[in-house]
């Protein structure tokens, strides 16, 4: 049997990643084993295996997928708009429709991450924490600019303003997971804008 090109390989990881990333925001990374995603992509353990080479390189893979896709979805929705609080509109906007679309099946990827892994010390809590401090420092940014702009008032804590965003992203993400009632993303539009003193949607 020919041996495949180095192209088929990576487009063989990526469709096994993309499923590993779908299970995962379901069941999180501790949920996904080899022999689970063999069984989903029909392809023997053994040639999964031999895509990641083991359990936590392929958690790893995963995570980074998923980042990955948070970042074209929400970032990328956003990033053409003028820095600032209009660009932090944008992405709150981006960020909920995200959730609202249900581009993950299990809600926030991140979000799951970040219960899953917070007490458990490893690279794939260093991975979270590090992504996580990422995009806090980007809200945290466009606060800032927002506040040298006078578009937010001058005693406000940019860092307090990423804060808030986040657990409101969050808190939607899971609410609309628990209930199915798409009333939480109008509710935390509303809150994202109280925080970011704009006027309501």
């Amino acid at each position: 049997m020919p041996r495949r090109s180095q192209t088929e390989v990576a487009e063989t990881r990526a469709a096994v990643t993309q499923a590993a990333v779908e299970r995962a925001s379901v069941e999180g990374l501790e949920g996904l084993t080899i022999g689970g995603l063999a069984g989903e992509t029909e392809m023997r353990k053994s040639s999964v295996f031999s895509l990641f080479g083991s359990k936590e390189e392929l958690q790893l893979a995963t995570f980074d997928a998923a980042v990955e896709q948070f970042r074209e979805e929400v970032w990328e929705r956003a990033a053409g708009e003028p820095p600032g609080l209009a660009r932090l509109l944008a992405l709150c906007d981006s960020w909920l429709d995200y959730h609202r679309r249900e581009v993950m099946p299990g809600g926030c990827f991140l979000t799951t991450a970040t219960i899953e892994y917070d007490a458990r010390p490893g690279p794939l809590r260093d991975a979270t924490a590090r992504t996580m401090r990422r995009w806090l420092a980007v809200l945290e940014r466009e606060a800032g600019t927002a506040v040298e702009a006078g578009d937010l008032p001058a005693d406000t804590d940019p860092g307090d303003v990423a804060f808030q965003l986040n657990a409101l992203a969050a808190a939607a993400s899971y609410g609309f997971q628990l209930w199915r009632d798409p009333e939480v993303f109008a509710r935390a539009r509303r809150s994202m804008r109280r925080v970011l003193a704009a006027p309501a949607a």
